[in-house]
């Protein structure tokens, strides 16, 4: 079987599972977050927080709700880290440094788990388990509550309320994420990644030394990690290490969970506002851009130049054998296209224009289908754009699933827009124009700016992916993405919210004759049309600087 054949292979049985799985996930996941009745565990979590979760509060109480939880759970990640060296279980790890700890703190805290350092030689298995493992879960969740105050401010009229934020946090724990992490624990143990609590041991003898990894809790860190859109990996080669991610099934499996909720979600959508017509006009955009982009980074990584990747039958350099070129194309399109930022392969050795295409999948919002929960609001706040732009052209004023898209909502979609690529660019510029920084970059020109242009953008888009090369363990680097993490997260939370809130007091407006059909493949088109120019007049000039400079050079 040739390598292209059999990455079309692995890329139809994704979507199979996909299209199973999307059903029932989906309608599970609004029957999660629309039940009135509390679990007893989640009844024993509301007692020992002090929230009661019956109470419904207006956008500016779920906001507070989600800082206030996020700037605790920042200052306990930082402090675990900070007390590392006196903790049991630390491996004989010292403390973390001040920068490198908040940098790390706010990394997972924001769903971005951007990692300056290596796992496996700096984390000991308190602060991987107690501190980063539980974040991987909460900070989902939290993406997921977000995105369920959003559809309920579509769903819900003439009332300011848009749920319990505790609620939703615990229930998106308790009933979705450990659950389906649970799942996929056991059946990437069953196929080999290791479980364990081992401390440092050698494994073998090298050129005349020895070689040392230290074992852990990697598959139960690694389930969530991938569910819920995490990607920090126990160990700096994060998935393409075969501790955490050993064989071709295993790949296509973790795709699978990355990718699963975050689809799944639109149906969920459908299901709460009482049209999954909907639903699917949001997940036909997701997959379009979703497979248009698989489909060109496997073209960029066949079609090779020269008769070294002629021979090799793609460009091979940075990429696992064990998984061949087409499975890590359809990885690292569906890392980036999403918040998730786990990789099996180096996404700075791929083509330029591959590497290009890691970058605009982050640059797009990470909307297709985007991160647990912010994908959905993210696709949602493009919606109500592409709609504003419908009613401009037929002079009318937009509405979307009943609601009047007037000068308020339209302010805060634009906020919303624009706040990432400002993030981006300006940390980008001021990088390259200091003096220091750009030593960082290991490599010069075209490809060095990418690499630069690569980490501001995985920060500030909450991915945490690297395009690798640049040495991001500094101070600079460490404080400047940690405050695009920071921005980059909960400014855009801030907007969401206020959007919701503002729809939920409105009255529906009746369908007329006049009005638009958002869940027709016309609406489709417009909506994947608006992304893409939206993104591309955003982001040409610095891409022309990098990856496609890079690309029509080679």
């Amino acid at each position: 079987m040739g390598p292209v054949l059999a990455g079309v292979l692995q890329l139809l049985a994704l979507i199979a599972a996909l299209a199973l799985a999307y059903v029932p996930l989906g309608n599970y996941m609004a029957k999660a977050y629309s039940s009135t009745k509390h679990w007893r565990v989640e009844k024993w979590i509301y007692k020992g927080i002090g929230a009661n979760p019956d109470t419904d509060m207006r956008w500016p109480a779920y906001l507070r709700g989600v800082l206030a939880f996020s700037a605790v759970s920042v200052l306990f990640l930082f402090l675990l880290q900070r007390l590392q060296g006196v903790l049991p279980g630390s491996l004989g790890f010292s403390s973390v440094e001040p920068a490198q700890a908040f940098n790390t703190a706010v990394s997972f805290v924001t769903n971005t788990n951007w990692q300056s350092y290596y796992g496996e030689q700096a984390m000991g298995h308190v602060v991987q388990t107690a501190g980063l493992a539980v974040q991987n879960f909460v900070s989902a969740a939290v993406g997921l509550a977000v995105a369920v105050a959003l559809v309920r401010g579509f769903a819900r009229s003439r009332t300011g309320e848009l749920g319990n934020f505790w609620s939703d946090l615990v229930r998106g724990v308790t009933r979705i994420l450990l659950p389906l992490a649970f799942v996929a624990a056991i059946v990437l143990v069953a196929c080999g990644v290791i479980q364990n609590f081992s401390g440092v041991h050698e494994v073998g003898q090298f050129m005349g030394g020895s070689q040392q990894w230290n074992g852990g809790a990697v598959a139960s860190q690694e389930a969530i990690k991938e569910i819920g859109t995490n990607g920090g990996g126990f160990f700096n080669a994060n998935s393409a290490h075969p501790f955490e991610n050993p064989t071709p099934f295993t790949n296509l499996f973790e795709i699978f969970l990355i990718l699963v909720i975050p689809f799944a979600l639109t149906r969920t959508f459908g299901v709460m506002v009482g049209s999954v017509k909907q639903g699917y006009a949001i997940l036909a955009t997701m997959f379009t851009i979703w497979l248009g982009f698989v489909a060109l980074m496997m073209w960029t990584e066949f079609a090779h130049h020269g008769p070294a990747l002629q021979a090799a039958g793609g460009a091979l350099e940075g990429k696992e054998v064990r998984f061949g070129v087409g499975a890590s194309s359809i990885f690292a399109v569906s890392t980036t296209l999403t918040s998730t930022g786990a990789v099996d392969s180096f996404h700075s050795s791929f083509t330029g224009l591959g590497g290009g295409i890691t970058m605009l999948g982050m640059m797009l919002g990470e909307i297709a289908p985007g991160g647990t929960g912010s994908g959905l609001y993210g696709m949602l706040i493009m919606a109500i754009i592409a709609v504003f732009i419908a009613g401009l052209m037929v002079g009318r004023t937009p509405e979307y699933l009943g609601k009047k898209i007037g000068t308020r909502e339209i302010k805060l979609a634009a906020c919303y827009i624009l706040i990432t690529p400002a993030l981006v660019l300006i940390f980008t510029a001021a990088s390259m124009a200091l003096p220091t920084p750009p030593n960082s970059m290991l490599n010069s020109g075209a490809h060095g700016f990418s690499e630069v242009l690569y980490a501001f953008t995985s920060a500030s888009n909450n991915n945490g992916s690297a395009f690798a090369g640049l040495n991001a363990n500094t101070d600079w680097f460490n404080t400047m993405t940690g405050l695009a993490m920071l921005l980059g997260r909960f400014l855009p939370m801030i907007f969401v919210l206020a959007l919701a809130g503002s729809l939920a007091e409105q009255k529906p407006v009746p369908v007329t004759a006049g009005t638009l059909r958002t869940e027709k493949p016309l609406f489709t088109g417009l909506l994947v049309g608006a992304i893409l120019i939206i993104t591309g007049l955003t982001y040409f000039p610095a891409l022309a600087l990098g990856p496609l400079a890079e690309g029509l050079a080679s």
